[in-house]
């Protein structure tokens, strides 16, 4: 197991349930992933006026046509059965004053179905509560801080892989199977609400194995990321706020969008205020909203010196989610046999062009389940396998994450792209191919040389692989 975010912590608690003896390699400590950061939700179809079949429509229609039908339909059915596996594994979950989970709206659902844990402090009480399980499950070795440099193959076949700590050499490990919980990519733009590390490294491990890569120019841009000279520039000010009632307003205090539409028509909606206004942020007005409920929130604007009770919180849209990533199967699989994909660094492409709010902490879940149960039916690894040559895991240079920012940010074209296809850091190179292959404009993924949706790429999705050309490929 590579990354102990939600998804990882989850696979690996079901696979040492399952019997399996689990390596959990991580890079930060437990509970330091970017998974503690998540402010979003759990989404499920938990009320009585609500449904799966529900929840599936909502989730296909923020998809903008080409969301995985048979992925959705699995998440959306099961779910409401992982939220309860969590309260019996002890989080807990916040509740009304009958003692009813209290379900949140957001942007693009049809009902309540958000489930809250600390308010906006989901991630981190869920990844605190699950790292601590992990840490004392005698079937799970924690290796941190270490980080994974490549994968061993052996026969076409993932057999494990290598990791290194800061200092010192090199530790093999061999397994059955090796699943990739590794977190996104959205740290590669410029403006990110995700912390610096969020950059694609299980993709790249993945790509150097030979798996293919899907959905790179899908990147989901958050609407409401403070805008601030300083360390909290990008802060994640969460849809439960707008859900709780919070309007987005331009320079003359004016609405200007449904606050509660699906993510990408709000996101560029903002841009096209800024632009239309030269201003740098619109303001979130969060004056009649309790702030008791989103004490983080609450805390870090504090921090910079913005009362939300009494002042608009000024901000603008940021690279938040990476809707694409290690393309797999509806169990993790990805195409190296041994190697799967969990969470935000897996596309089994139930998102589709544009992801619904808090359905992926409820795909960490879901398919973290899978995962770790699928990964246990693999073979054990040839006593002789040798770990493959260690990747050299480059960091992206500001210069990059501004070109990406300029680039490929919420609207693109073609000479711009172009320019990314020479760029030092390869997954830059790669989204780039990605975006000029997409002739259209669909939810996260805008063209101003391509302004309308292609019909004929409705239901396709791009696939990368090694040679770094890029094909559409219908998923079932």
């Amino acid at each position: 197991m590579v990354g102990a975010g939600a998804a990882g912590l989850y696979a690996a608690l079901v696979a040492a349930g399952a019997g399996a003896r689990v390596a959990l390699v991580s890079r930060s400590p437990l509970a330091q992933t970017a998974s503690y950061w998540a402010q979003g939700g759990i989404a499920a179809a938990l009320a009585d006026d609500d449904s799966a079949v529900r929840h599936l429509e909502d989730t296909l229609a923020a998809g903008r046509g080409i969301a995985r039908a048979s992925a959705a339909r699995v998440l959306c059915d099961e779910s409401p059965g992982r939220v309860r596996d969590l309260q019996e594994l002890g989080v807990r979950f916040d509740a009304d004053r009958d003692g009813n989970l209290a379900l949140g709206l957001e942007g693009g659902h049809s009902r309540r179905r958000v489930v809250h844990a600390g308010g906006a402090a989901t991630g981190r009480r869920i990844t605190r509560d699950l790292s601590a399980l992990a840490a004392t499950d005698e079937r799970i070795d924690v290796l941190e801080p270490l980080a994974a440099n490549s994968l061993a193959t052996r026969d076409g076949r993932c057999v494990g892989l290598t990791a290194r700590p800061r200092r010192g050499d090199p530790v093999p490990v061999l397994a059955r199977a090796v699943i990739l919980a590794t977190g996104g990519m959205a740290a590669l733009w410029e403006r990110s609400t995700n912390p610096r590390g969020a950059i694609g490294a299980g993709l790249a491990l993945a790509q150097g194995a030979g798996a293919d890569l899907a959905d790179l120019e899908f990147m989901q841009f958050h609407p409401t990321a403070l805008r601030h000279d300083g360390p909290r520039d990008g802060f994640l000010v969460t849809e439960a706020v707008r859900g709780e009632g919070a309007t987005l307003v331009n320079a003359a205090g004016e609405r200007f969008v449904d606050e509660l539409a699906p993510r990408d028509e709000v996101a560029l909606a903002v841009e096209a205020e800024l632009e239309r206004s030269g201003e740098r942020s619109v303001g979130l007005d969060m004056r009649d909203i309790d702030m008791g409920r989103f004490p983080n929130i609450a805390a870090a604007l504090e921090e910079v010196g913005i009362d939300p009770k009494r002042e608009l919180v000024p901000v603008a849209p940021a690279a938040h989610y990476t809707m694409g990533g290690v393309a797999t199967d509806l169990v993790g699989g990805s195409s190296l046999p041994g190697l799967y994909a969990v969470g935000e660094s897996a596309c089994t492409g139930l998102h589709g062009a544009n992801r619904l709010a808090s359905n992926s902490l409820a795909e960490c879940f879901v398919f973290g389940r899978r995962a770790g149960l699928a990964a246990c039916g693999n073979p054990q690894p040839p006593a002789d396998s040798a770990p493959s040559d260690e990747l050299h895991m480059s960091v992206p240079s500001e210069q990059t994450r501004a070109a990406l920012w300029r680039h490929a940010g919420l609207q693109r074209d073609a000479a711009g792209l172009a320019k990314l296809l020479d760029d030092p850091f390869p997954l830059a190179r790669l989204i780039a191919a990605s975006c000029l292959a997409r002739e259209e404009s669909r939810g996260a993924h805008q063209r101003t040389d391509h302004p309308g949706t292609d019909p004929a790429l409705d239901g396709m999705h791009t696939l990368v692989g090694g040679d770094a050309e890029p094909r559409f490929e219908p998923w079932e």
